[in-house]
């Protein structure tokens, strides 16, 4: 494991929307016997129990039961029957919230993603994309992000602007501005195109 101060439990034991916030600029660090694998967190998606696009939304079942487990472990899903999608839970377990990863900047190991995405560019500008160049796979759904070979770990405050904007990708909830990311950042998703709060900062209270 890296010698970067990888995140604990207490981290992620809060309301998602802070964590989203102050998870930009932390690294997202994959080790896997192929190689490592990492990349700067630029965006990111706050899904909370009573958000009707949350999967906790109408309770636990076994395909999401691990969104309600102990703060700082990994939801990993299966989107639309093709990407898996990566979340760190949060708060108390039995509670039902997540960050969704949405991008990253590439770091460590660019040449192992291309090869697993086939491509030279757009690795990780999405959230289906990140993990299929991290080579995060739905074995790894409820594993630990504090203990393991999947981690994240505090890095440098992003420079630029966290905004925070509408969600995308989901048919409900659309109107809560639960996605955040720093404007202008190139390996963002989707541009934003409505801005609903600005001058966020990591730290700092609970965005609306």
């Amino acid at each position: 494991m890296t010698n970067r101060e990888v995140l604990d439990t207490s981290f992620y034991d809060r309301d998602p929307r802070r964590v989203a916030v102050d998870l930009l600029g932390c690294i997202l660090v994959h080790e896997t016997p192929a190689g490592v694998t990492s990349g700067i967190v630029v965006e990111t998606e706050a899904y909370r129990p009573e958000d009707p696009a949350c999967h906790a939304y109408k309770g636990p079942t076994m395909r999401n039961r691990n969104i309600f487990g102990r703060p700082g472990i990994a939801y990993v899903y299966l989107s639309y029957g093709i990407h898996k999608l990566l979340n760190a839970v949060c708060e108390e377990e039995g509670v039902g919230s997540a960050v969704l990863i949405r991008a990253l900047r590439p770091l460590e190991g660019q040449d192992l993603m291309r090869e697993r995405r086939g491509r030279k560019g757009d690795l990780c500008n999405g959230p289906g994309r990140l993990t299929q160049a991290l080579g995060v796979e739905l074995v790894l759904d409820g594993s630990s992000l504090t203990h393991g070979g999947i981690y994240l770990t505090r890095g440098e405050p992003l420079q630029g602007e966290i905004i925070s904007t509408t969600r995308i990708g989901i048919s409900r909830g659309t109107e809560l501005p639960w996605r955040y990311l720093v404007e202008g950042e190139r390996d963002v998703s989707v541009r934003p195109r409505a801005i609903f709060e600005r001058g966020l900062k990591r730290g700092g209270p609970v965005p609306t």
